[in-house]
């Protein structure tokens, strides 16, 4: 983990599921050289956890406004935090529960 790296949760709320929206999160994020996961939420919202350079992140929300073609994004959460070094790549993760699991699933 390097010092200048910044860690984010984002709350994406709308058509977000069953659209693409995870796989493509996934895509974008590793172009982007970013680590951490991304899952569905029990109510419909996708759930992001990322780390890595600050403006590579915000390069992420930007793309996160808009997803794939087939999604409808209503509105992001943002929670900015320090980083943890905790992820070794990104990854979808299928089930979750986030306060007791925090290890990645492929």
């Amino acid at each position: 983990m390097k010092p200048s790296n910044r860690a984010c949760t984002l709350i994406i709320k709308g058509l977000v599921q069953g659209v693409g929206y995870r796989a493509s999160t996934q895509q974008q994020a590793r172009r982007l050289l970013l680590l951490g996961w991304v899952s569905n939420e029990d109510n419909g919202d996708v759930r992001i956890q990322v780390e890595g350079p600050r403006e590579r992140i915000e390069q992420l929300i930007q793309w996160c406004r808009q997803g794939p073609a087939a999604a409808r994004v209503n509105d992001i959460d943002i929670n900015w935090q320090a980083a943890t070094g905790n992820y070794p790549a990104f990854t979808t993760r299928y089930s979750i529960d986030h306060a007791d699991n925090d290890s990645p699933s492929t």
